[in-house]
């Protein structure tokens, strides 16, 4: 019989272990979500997971070249990404009658807003989808979505669509709500309005791709369960909320319809898309497959 020395027996151990890279927007709502993951309080036998953290705009960027194993996008950018990955039935942002919202220094009228040059905080954002369903043919400019509100007050542009914490904290910098995309989409379809979600890798395979969607679910609620850990660890990511607001923000994002979207959900991901084709705003037809 042949001995086995420790270092090929870590060597062995260590190929065993499958490293699994995660990339996310740093913002307390993601950070909430993978919180677990990310602090090794559940385990995940046989999975290391490296997390990235970049704005939505990069995370769609990537996931068109395949980039990570898992990663955040907009909904809107799922049709351009759909060859390269599958959408995972938890980890998802949605709007119940409420979303990005457009905001600007003065009182518009909704009308009145569809004539403005927008700043927006990409091409490939959700936001941008239900801005331009909203009002075909808007003039807009990307702007980082953190700069949206600053660039407002400046006074380089006359209104500005928010996404993220400036959904709450607009109102401080005495902007004026003009719309809000995911009430406006609510009292269109009747649906929730379906921002976010996690995309997995096609290439890892069934089994893992299953795995590290349980894996993913398990650390949701494992925050849902110990809120008051998860968001001590969020509120690094939360730019200028008070903990209160950050725990209403983190509510309005990471919830029951993030572990599972529900028939409603999926169907407003399904029809979000579809009516983002027809409009000539998304060029392929989304055809979504669900792990």
């Amino acid at each position: 019989m042949t001995a086995v020395s420790d270092t090929e027996r870590t060597t062995s151990s260590a190929a065993a272990v499958r490293e699994i890279t995660v990339a996310h927007s740093p913002d307390s709502d993601d950070a909430f979500m993978f919180y677990a993951l990310a602090t090794h309080k559940i385990r995940t036998p046989g999975l290391r997971f490296t997390h990235t953290l970049c704005d939505i705009q990069t995370l769609n960027q990537k996931a068109q070249e395949g980039v990570y194993d898992v990663s955040a996008i907009s909904f809107h950018a799922y049709p351009y990404v759909q060859d390269k990955y599958a959408l995972m039935a938890c980890g998802g942002s949605v709007g119940e009658g409420y979303g990005p919202m457009i905001v600007s220094p003065r009182p518009f009228s909704q009308n009145e807003v569809k004539s403005k040059r927008i700043a927006v905080p990409g091409t490939l954002t959700t936001a941008y989808l239900a801005l331009h369903l909203f009002a075909p043919g808007v003039e807009t400019e990307v702007v980082p979505f953190d700069q949206i509100i600053p660039q407002l007050l400046e006074g380089k542009y006359e209104a500005g669509l928010i996404i993220h914490e400036g959904q709450l904290t607009y109102d401080k910098s005495g902007l004026h709500r003009i719309v809000d995309l995911g009430k406006w989409w609510q009292k269109v379809t009747g649906l929730p309005l379906p921002l976010g979600g996690n995309a997995i890798r096609r290439a890892l395979g069934p089994q893992l791709m299953s795995a590290v969607t349980v894996a993913l679910r398990e650390s949701i609620q494992y925050a849902l369960d110990h809120r008051e850990e998860a968001l001590a660890y969020a509120m690094q990511f939360a730019r200028d909320l008070d903990p209160q607001s950050a725990d209403a923000f983190v509510g309005m994002y990471v919830n029951e319809r993030t572990l599972d979207y529900g028939a409603d959900g999926r169907e407003a991901i399904q029809r979000l898309l579809d009516m983002g084709h027809k409009a000539g705003i998304i060029g392929p037809e989304a055809r979504v497959d669900w792990v």
